[in-house]
C-alpha cells in the first residue's frame, strides 16, 4: 500500500466522518444557541433547561438522518472491501 492510496482512503474516510456528524451537531448547534437566547431573555440559569432540549434534539435527528448515515457508512464500508485488492497490490 503506498503513500497516496493511504491519504487518499484516510481523506474519505475523515469526509464521511464529517458528512454524518454535520445534521446532528448542526441541530444540536441550533437548539443550544436557541436555548441560550432564551435563557439570556429570561434570565433563567437552569442546567437542565439546557441540556434536554439538547438531548431531545438529537434523538429526533437521529431517528431523521439515521438511516441516510448508515447508507453512507455502508457506501463506503462496501466501496473500501470491494477496492481491497487495488490496496494491497
Amino acid at each position: 500500500m503506498d503513500m497516496g492510496t493511504v491519504l487518499n482512503v484516510s481523506q474519505q474516510a475523515l469526509l464521511i466522518i464529517i458528512y454524518v456528524s454535520a445534521p446532528i451537531l448542526g441541530v444540536s448547534l441550533l437548539v443550544g444557541l436557541a436555548v441560550s437566547i432564551f435563557q439570556a431573555t429570561t434570565q433563567i440559569h437552569e442546567q437542565t433547561l439546557s441540556f434536554v432540549p439538547k438531548i431531545i434534539a438529537v434523538i429526533i435527528s437521529v431517528l431523521l438522518f439515521g438511516s441516510w448515515m448508515l447508507v453512507k457508512l455502508m457506501e463506503f464500508t462496501k466501496n473500501l472491501f470491494l477496492n481491497m485488492n487495488e490496496y494491497f497490490r
